[in-house]
């Protein structure tokens, strides 16, 4: 992730970035994402089987099977459900 990020990019696209780390790691790549998202001009694609993790920083959520969308909270005012998502990603973090 830093090696993208050292070319000032304007999207960041992670693809699972939290899969297979240890907790205390995610803890601190949790932290270094809320930190980009609030310093500015980066947009942040995250693709993410765990739910909990992903609504840290967004409302929006897009759920795809097979490439179709099955959820979309286009305007991100709809609280997610987290239920209904973890159910759709097949991934329960109950």
């Amino acid at each position: 992730m830093g090696r993208a990020l050292m070319g000032n990019p304007s999207v960041l696209l992670l693809d699972e970035p939290m899969e297979g780390l240890a907790p205390v790691i995610i803890d601190g790549l949790v932290q270094a994402l809320h930190r980009l998202r609030a310093e500015g001009d980066l947009a942040i694609l995250l693709v993410e089987q765990h739910v909990s993790l992903a609504l840290e920083f967004t409302n929006r959520v897009i759920v795809l099977d097979r490439g179709v969308a099955v959820y979309d909270n286009a305007d991100g005012r709809e609280v997610p459900d987290q239920v209904r998502l973890e159910a759709l990603v097949g991934v329960s973090e109950h």
